[in-house]
């Protein structure tokens, strides 16, 4: 037994005699008399990372004495408390109560090797712990001399064990910090006692970029959404931002969910500091809190039925879905459709382009916000970097094994801890390195083989991780202080731990997810004090498992060809950066990737399958950019594509053996409107494939979809848009009419059969599925209903006015001739003005045509007696066919037309006006010109002005795109070479 007095002091302060102590011992006694949150702070990590990565045990006692601790420090006890520590409060009444004692303890196989405590002045709070003027003495135990002893040390273990249980002592819970808070908020002076004025942290205020996305969210449940999904780099706050957002809205119950315990920690941290009197609580596998204002919920559990049948589903009033680039799992999707919140916030910091149809559509396809990690660069919320992608030419990755995604581990880690490897990397961190790293590897292994090869070159290095001598937390601190130069991690360090001390980061170890590179990279972008710039070294090797680098970091497209593009403008200096950062790679990356081409739709789909990592859905596959008609060209349809591939299971082949042509219909029908996928959507999300639904259900099932997917109210009547005052009774016969009609065989306009029936009421397939097949025929169907909704999309930008339309930012496909990019209207001289010429968009003066409007050229008019020209809604296009060719104002084959795009929210009246009219068919889009004639049953029939032409009987099928306002003279227009 030894003995020593720590002073306090700046000479000699207490907290690393305290940090030293926990980090070592897996039972933790601490009794002090009051609790600041300033002090808590300086030793929460190290008792949580006890907790979670030494299963220790800890409890705390604290008091009332005096009413200086503070509330906020109770609630965020209360944290631990959820991990399992023990936290208790002494009510003093009249007796006082002065203690500070801390006792760690170290044990082996059950027996105690090790202990020590601390007996003083000091309490919890910043400056007992840091500089003020505190005398605490050490007792230490080696071994287990005094295991029968009186010694010191044991006394003090008894004397806790008889504290612990005393009369005035009861654990501590809300329901005791509520009436604490009330009483002590009652006090006009808090008596003098030591640090007792310590000013209290102050809460978080929320930066320029919240600031902008706080606006963005009020903004989108004004115009009556009730989900969003908002993207926000890592480093830009987006936690807080739910925090400061849900704040605002007041709700009584708030439920959080992601998949990571890291996570859960650090948001219940985050809003405790920004909500500080909401009582919080966890609901995971080992703890299940239910009453409590904040529920923190991990959705492995919470997403489970039996788990969800707990909460009624408008139990919470916000939900926070955190990390949603996975929502489309199941278990996500089954959280998200049992619950109806006031308001549910999607947050993700690092989608996938070609993930966001699938993941919008479960936020009512809401972008609500999206800052990327360049614009955080770019705004200086996050630091500039300087990136190097190396070639990893020690290893060659195509001799390792590949499976479902991934490389082996065990075969991988065996190519990586290599002394040749080791070198490679220690010579690029000696040439470009800083002075704090943190680098990833992909095994304990690799890690101890890193960090032991650096030391052996008088680097100092330590590897960190689950179970290793050094903790997450001890590690941080010898890094900050320069004591380490380098920590080799592994999957500690990926999300959830701010490190804004890290001033290069190392990755060693190839990252098969987009995400996770992100969130490795996001580990060292924080800024702070001293800290000019991030070193990036990234050892990238000669395998298509690394393609998601660039993909990630750069938004490359996941196809082949974008690629090597992106390799072209890598080589020629090209690339995207923020100001102030750097990028580079060698050459024989660069090369690599300038090797690979586009082969096609299986090409592209293998691309996007590697990107991902899993089999990527048919809208992820239509948001990356490939041709869906080149697909069915190919293969007939998605699915059979994927059983080309072998990416069908053994239910999937057996629902496409038995349902081809109606996966094949929902694939592909004509949808002018959204009314068909809507009706799919409703019949989904209520088993209607199972359990038939009447009519009246089905209408207003879809009248809930309507209320989720916003953006496709235009389609709707217009005294129907009003979804809450439409009446009932015009609703159905309207739903009735329109796609009820369509899927039941009344409208067979590019239908080649009736899919469903009505049959007593009921709303019925033609079609047999068998039971053991429903499962996987509605995940099938629903794939596509998601698609449909991807596609149909950038319709309603070509719907909207042209100022939206330039202001969205959707990807749009290759394939898109049904995007046609108008633009802003721009400055013209009165003489002059741009218009956009879609030279492919060919305006059919015959019968339907297909067109295409993705090759966008401008041409110049002369101010001619047209009128006001506006390039954000007039353009010109081709008449072709003779249709039109007759009357007093015949149109000819060949003619320029002067068009106005139709807005649906002012289109007004198109009764006798000349307009280009717009189907989808069979995956195509077409167009005709033709005459609106209003009957007078309120019908509208197309006529033409050629005698030979019949009339057409409008249907729901076709939508007015643009009204004629002139066939153009050639004369007119100034750059005529752009038309030839």
């Amino acid at each position: 037994m030894s003995g020593y007095l720590a002073t306090g002091g700046r000479r000699d302060p207490f907290l690393p005699h305290l940090l030293e102590a926990i980090r070592r011992a897996d039972r933790i006694d601490l009794a002090v008399a009051f609790i600041k949150s300033s002090g808590l702070a300086l030793i929460f990590d190290a008792l949580a990372d006890a907790l979670q990565f030494r299963t220790a045990r800890l409890r705390i006692l604290t008091s009332d004495y005096l009413d200086v601790t503070e509330p906020q420090a109770l609630r965020r006890l209360m944290l631990l408390g959820e991990r399992g520590a023990d936290i208790r409060v002494f009510e003093s009444g009249d007796q006082s109560f002065h203690l500070k004692a801390y006792i760690t303890i170290q044990t082996q196989d059950g027996r105690e090797v090790w202990g020590c405590a601390f007996v003083g002045s000091s309490n919890i709070s910043r400056t007992a712990l840091t500089d003020g003027l505190e005398w605490n003495y050490r007792v230490d135990r080696v071994g287990d001399s005094e295991s029968t002893g009186g010694g010191p040390l044991n006394q003090i273990c008894a004397e806790f064990e008889s504290l612990i249980v005393h009369p005035r002592v009861c654990r501590l819970d809300d329901a005791w910090i509520d009436g604490y808070d009330e009483r002590r908020s009652k006090l006009r002076h808090l008596p003098v006692f030591p640090d007792w004025d310590e000013p209290e942290a102050p809460r978080p205020m929320p930066n320029e970029v919240q600031l902008e996305a706080l606006a963005a969210l009020d903004a989108t449940r004004a115009a009556g959404y009730r989900r969003g999904l908002v993207v926000m780099a890592t480093g830009l706050g987006k936690t807080f931002l739910a925090a400061f957002d849900s704040e605002r809205m007041s709700p009584a119950r708030l439920l959080f969910v992601a998949h990571r315990e890291e996570i859960l920690l650090q948001a219940e941290s985050s809003f405790q500091l920004v909500q500080p009197g909401r009582r919080v609580g966890r609901y995971t596998g080992e703890r299940k809190d239910a009453d409590v204002d904040l529920l923190f919920a991990s959705v492995q559990t919470l997403g489970q039925s039996r788990h969800l049948e707990r909460f009624a589903p408008d139990h919470f009033e916000y939900v926070v879905v955190d990390e949603f680039h996975h929502a489309a799992a199941p278990t996500y999707r089954r959280l998200l459709g049992h619950f109806r919140p006031r308001f549910l916030l999607g947050l993700t910091a690092t989608p996938e382009r070609t993930d966001q149809s699938d993941i919008l559509s479960l936020c009512d396809d809401n972008l609500v916000y999206g800052r990327n990690l360049f614009d955080g660069v770019t705004l200086g919320l996050l630091c500039r970097f300087r990136y190097y992608g190396i070639y990893d030419e020690t290893v060659d990755y195509q001799e390792i094994p590949w499976r479902n995604g991934r490389f082996d581990p065990e075969a991988l880690s065996s190519k990586l801890a290599t002394l040749g490897r080791a070198r490679h990397a220690l010579a690029h961190w000696q040439e470009k390195g800083q002075s704090r790293t943190l680098a990833f590897c992909v095994s304990r292994r690799h890690a101890d083989f890193m960090a032991e090869r650096f030391r052996k070159e008088g680097i100092r290095a330590s590897a960190v991780y689950q179970g290793s001598s050094l903790d997450r937390s001890a590690a941080l601190e010898q890094l900050e202080r320069g004591d380490l130069q380098v920590i080799f991690s592994v999957d500690l360090f990926n999300e959830g731990v701010d490190l804004p001390a890290i001033d290069t980061v190392m990755m060693l170890r190839p990252t098969e997810s987009k995400v996770l590179f992100l969130q490795q990279l996001g580990r060292g972008l924080r800024r702070a004090p001293d800290k000019d710039h991030l070193v990036v070294l990234d050892f990238i090797g000669n395998h298509k498992g690394f393609l998601n680098k660039p993909q990630a970091l750069f938004d490359v497209g996941s196809g082949y060809a974008a690629l090597a593009d992106f390799a072209r403008k890598a080589r020629n200096g090209d690339l995207p950066l923020p100001p102030g950062c750097f990028a580079t790679y060698d050459l024989a990356i660069i090369d690599f990737l300038a090797r690979l081409q586009g082969r096609g739709p299986t090409s592209d789909y293998q691309a996007l399958r590697e990107s991902l990592g899993r089999r990527p859905t048919v809208a992820e596959f239509y948001r990356s950019g490939s041709s869906m008609l080149e697909l069915r060209r190919l293969h007939g349809q998605w699915f059979a594509l994927l059983l080309d591939q072998d990416d069908l299971d053994t239910q999937e082949t057996r629902c496409l053996e038995r349902q081809a042509d109606f996966l094949r219909e929902v694939e592909t029908t004509a949808m002018t409107r959204s009314f068909k996928a809507v009706l799919l959507e409703s019949l989904l999300d209520h088993d209607g494939f199972r359990q038939p639904l009447s009519v009246e259900e089905l209408a207003e099932h879809a009248r809930t979809v309507f209320q989720r997917r916003r953006r496709f109210i235009p389609d709707l009547r217009t005294d129907l848009q009003d979804l809450d005052d439409a009446k009932a009774g015009q609703w159905l016969r309207y739903w009735r009419a329109n796609p009820i009609n369509a899927w039941t065989g009344g409208n067979r306009s590019g239908q080649s059969r009736a899919w469903f029936e009505i049959r007593e009421g009921r709303f019925l397939p033609t079609f047999y599925v068998a039971g053991e097949d429903l499962d996987s025929f509605q995940s099938m169907v629903r794939e596509l209903v998601d698609y449909r909704f991807a596609a149909y999309e950038p319709r309603l930008t070509k719907a909207s006015t042209g100022e939206e339309a330039s202001e969205r930012t959707e990807v749009q496909s290759t394939e898109s001739a049904r995007v046609l990019p108008f633009s802003r209207p721009t400055t013209a001289t009165p003489a002059r003005v741009e218009l956009p010429y879609y030279p492919d968009l060919r305006i059919a003066c015959g019968h339907f045509r297909r067109g295409r409007g993705d090759s966008e050229q401008r041409c110049a008019f002369a101010d001619q007696g047209y009128g006001r020209l506006d390039p954000a809604r007039d353009f010109v296009a081709r008449a072709v066919g003779h249709s039109m060719d007759g009357g007093s104002r015949p149109i000819h084959d060949g003619d320029y037309l002067l068009l106005e795009r139709i807005a649906p929210t002012h289109a007004g009246t198109l009764d006798g006006q000349v307009v280009a009219v717009e189907r989808h068919d069979a995956g195509e889009d077409q167009y005709l010109l033709r005459r609106i004639i209003k009957t007078a049953d309120g019908r509208y029939r197309l006529k033409a002005n050629h005698p030979d032409y019949p009339e057409i009987e409008a249907d729901e099928e076709m939508r007015p795109l643009a009204r004629l306002r002139a066939v153009v003279d050639p004369v007119d227009i100034l750059d005529l070479a752009s038309l030839s």
